[in-house]
């Protein structure tokens, strides 16, 4: 039985997910951009590199703002056809109105809350009830979290985002190495595989309490906090001390301490051909460039990638 004011999803949500997402697709109140993909495998991680030229060609049409001057805030009151469900009594779910991945949704605060402060119990629990309402159907899902200037985040509303890890596995049937890539999260609790990035890890089980899960993901930041500051002593709450990525599983916590957005790839004459950009999305073992450049010089030699996740966080 639920405990008395805990989030609960629906049992169907995946089915709700999926089918707010088809009729948004049609009705034009989403954006889908079809990727190319490919899976590249530097050192010892398989990567999932895609492709989206259309993005590139997204208007940067100027922030558009309230009446009363105050940015909009897509959050705050979704429209009927953007929502995907009430997670009472601090959440809501809504649909990504720019998807690269199927079905992509996030969750989000009732009220608005900072993205830049540590998350509270209730954004990790209400997470794990929307990761436990798909494995209640045999499916995975993969949630996470950017916070800070250097994270790839871009609202200052809470949200995290998830991401049916089938609908990330969209084309790689017909892709060499496509059945070697797999959540990179996952792989990583008790492996010594060696990463370019600095990443701190814990399994987690279905029968932890919410505040089990809390204290876990407060231990990851600490050691994040850590990592970049060695002298400063994190806090539990408010504002973040540094910018980091989160992710979370049915079996993993994830959190990788970020020192910058991006790194400039550059030709094989040392000329710059474009800045490639991660967010949360890295901890699943993939990353989005929107140019011809960028995808033909990381599948020519992929252990530029390495260089490029190497260029993101403090050192392992």
């Amino acid at each position: 039985m639920a405990e008395m004011g805990r989030p609960v999803a629906p049992p169907n949500l995946p089915a709700l997910v999926k089918a707010a997402f088809d009729k948004a697709r049609v009705s034009g109140d989403i954006t889908y951009y079809p990727t190319q993909v490919a899976v590249l495998t530097p050192g010892s991680i398989a990567f999932q590199l895609r492709y989206a030229p259309s993005l590139a060609l997204k208007p940067k049409a100027p922030k558009p703002k309230e009446p009363n001057g105050k940015p909009f805030n897509p959050f705050e009151n979704p429209s009927p056809a953007m929502l995907v469900a009430e997670l009472p009594p601090s959440h809501r779910l809504v649909l990504n109105k720019f998807a690269i991945v199927p079905e992509h949704f996030i969750l989000v605060t009732r009220e608005f809350k900072p993205q830049t402060h540590v998350l509270e119990k209730d954004d990790i629990d209400a997470t794990f009830a929307c990761i436990q309402a798909y494995r209640g159907v045999g499916q995975d899902l993969f949630a996470f979290f950017n916070s800070g200037p250097h994270s790839g985040a871009s609202q200052p509303h809470r949200h995290l985002q998830l991401l049916p890890v089938a609908s990330m596995r969209t084309g790689l049937e017909d892709v060499d190495r496509g059945s070697q890539w797999n959540v990179l999260a996952d792989t990583l609790t008790g492996s010594s595989k060696t990463l370019p990035f600095n990443v701190f890890t814990r399994s987690i089980r279905p029968d932890m309490s919410a505040e089990e899960r809390h204290s876990a993901y407060l231990e990851l930041y600490r050691h994040a906090v850590k990592a970049v500051y060695p002298d400063i002593e994190a806090h539990d709450e408010g504002e973040a001390q540094i910018s980091y990525n989160f992710a979370m599983t049915g079996s993993t916590m994830a959190l990788c301490p970020r020192t910058a957005e991006g790194v400039m790839l550059k030709n094989k004459s040392g000329e710059d051909i474009g800045q490639v950009s991660l967010n949360g999305t890295v901890l699943a073992g993939t990353a989005l460039v929107k140019n011809q450049a960028e995808w033909d010089a990381l599948r020519e030699d992929p252990d530029v990638l390495l260089h490029v996740l190497g260029g993101i966080s403090v050192s392992p």
